[in-house]
């Protein structure tokens, strides 16, 4: 009889032994591929047997310290990761502030719009001396950028400022009053046209497809570099 119970007892931890061990087996499988697990058994497996059930508990135990200690250095390294991004993102943020202080590039946000509407719109750059002490030279001048929609129609207007045109894009009809003396051109891309001070002028953009746009440099005559625009009625 107590043979028996000897060897009931006997299964029993085998088979307690057998399923911790298919456990760890599996976990391990599952998340190294298998290798690990199995050197944790065959180590605990030349242990005694009643050993083996503390022994493949005790390998459970310092693969989930290796897996925690794992988890915290990939933390790490994402984190790490984190910083250089961060780190390339101010990088990029100091050349663009650095861009911002080249005193001789514009681009469209550097201009103001002072006139809107359907048919088109104007726009000016700011007084060269505010931008940079380097262009302290040129603070008589100004820019403008004149744009007018297909089949639109800009009514006369003149200002203080001496004004050189370019047609960057498009064509039309451009008209000039000086001195009572009335003035009609055809312009198109690459043709240059001078409106003096005070001279009244207006145009017509006759394409039915483009815009008509107008690069002005404007030499102002009273207030170095500030000019005013005087429109028509319209």
């Amino acid at each position: 009889m107590v043979s028996a119970r000897i060897v009931l007892l006997l299964a029993t931890l085998l088979c307690a032994a057998a399923a911790v061990a298919s456990s760890w087996e599996d976990d391990n499988h599952h998340h190294h591929g298998g290798h690990k697990s199995g050197r944790c058994v065959r180590r605990c497996e030349d242990r005694p047997w009643h050993q083996r059930p503390r022994c493949l508990e005790q390998c459970r135990e310092e693969e989930r310290e290796k897996r925690q200690e794992r988890s915290r250095h990939e933390a790490d390294d994402r984190s790490g990761k984190g910083s250089s991004e961060d780190e390339r993102e101010r990088e990029q943020e100091k050349e663009e502030k650095q861009k911002d202080r080249r005193p001789y590039v514009f681009d469209r946000r550097s201009f103001r719009r002072v006139v809107r509407s359907e048919q088109g719109s104007l726009r000016v750059l700011r007084p060269f001396d505010e931008v940079s002490r380097l262009l302290r030279g040129i603070r008589d001048y100004r820019v403008a950028v004149l744009e007018a929609n297909p089949r639109s129609f800009v009514v006369p207007s003149h200002t203080d400022a001496h004004c050189i045109c370019y047609v960057a894009e498009g064509e039309g009809v451009v008209t000039t009053i000086e001195n009572g003396e009335r003035r009609s051109y055809t312009i198109k891309q690459g043709h240059v046209f001078v409106a003096p001070a005070g001279a009244v002028t207006y145009l017509a953009n006759t394409d039915g497809r483009k815009k008509l746009v107008i690069a002005k440099i404007l030499h102002t005559i009273s207030v170095p570099g500030e000019f005013q625009f005087f429109f028509g009625p319209g």
